[in-house]
C-alpha cells in the first residue's frame, strides 16, 4: 500500500533511478499516433519534446502567450530555478499541435486561461499528473526503463546531440546546466559517447 503523501515518481531515499529519454523516432511517432484523439496531451507531448523547458514551465503557459505564435516565432518562459528567461523558437510541428489543441480548448477565448488544463477545467495540470501521463505513454509504447516529465526535455536534448550533432556547450546553455559533463550525464549519453570513442576509430 502506498504511504500517504508518497510520490511514486520519486525514488526512495538513498536510491538513484535515472530518468530516460525516448531514444528512437519510431517510439515518438507511435506515441503521437496514440494521442491523435487527445489534442491536449498531443500538444503537451509535442511541445515537451521540441523544447528544453521543464514540465512546470510548460504548465505555466497561458493561451495568450501562445495563441498568436507561428513557426519561427520566439516563446520566452521564465525558468523556475533561477527566474531568468530562456527562449525557444517554435517549429512547424509545435505550432500545429498548439493550434489543434486551441481549437478544442474549452477556454480558448480567455487569454489568461492555462494552456494545459486539468480535467476539472479550472486549473493547470500538475507536474505529478504529467509524470503519470508520460509513464503511461511510454509504457503503452512498450518502452523499458524509468520515465517521467523530465523524459520530454531529455528527449529533445538527446536527439539534438545524437542525430542533429548539437554541441554539448550549446545544449548546456539550453538546459541551464553548470557543466558539459552534467549535460551529458543528464541526457544519458555519456556512456554511449565514451563507448563510441573505442569503436569508431581503430589505430
Amino acid at each position: 500500500m502506498m504511504r500517504k503523501g508518497h510520490n511514486e515518481n520519486h525514488p526512495r531515499k538513498g536510491a538513484s533511478i535515472k530518468v530516460q529519454p525516448i531514444r528512437n523516432l519510431e517510439s515518438i511517432e507511435q506515441i503521437k499516433a496514440r494521442l491523435q484523439s487527445q489534442p491536449r496531451n498531443l500538444c503537451l507531448f509535442t511541445l515537451g519534446i521540441n523544447t528544453a523547458y521543464r514540465a512546470n514551465e510548460l504548465l505555466s503557459l497561458t493561451i495568450g502567450q501562445v495563441s498568436h505564435l507561428k513557426a519561427g516565432d520566439i516563446l520566452d518562459i521564465k525558468q523556475s530555478k533561477n527566474s531568468q528567461y530562456r527562449l525557444t523558437i517554435l517549429n512547424t510541428t509545435t505550432e500545429t499541435s498548439i493550434q489543434n489543441w486551441l481549437a478544442y480548448h474549452p477556454k480558448r477565448h480567455h487569454s489568461n486561461a492555462s494552456l494545459f488544463l486539468s480535467q476539472r477545467r479550472n486549473r493547470a495540470l500538475s507536474v505529478a499528473a504529467v509524470n503519470r501521463l508520460v509513464k503511461r505513454w511510454c509504457r503503452d509504447a512498450g518502452l523499458p526503463g524509468n520515465f517521467s516529465s523530465h523524459t520530454l526535455r531529455k528527449t529533445w536534448g538527446y536527439h539534438q546531440r545524437v542525430y542533429n550533432h548539437a554541441s554539448v556547450a550549446i545544449l548546456m546553455r539550453a538546459f541551464g546546466h553548470a557543466s558539459e559533463a552534467q549535460t551529458l550525464d543528464y541526457l544519458c549519453i555519456l556512456p554511449d559517447e565514451i563507448r563510441s570513442l573505442y569503436l569508431t576509430l581503430e589505430l
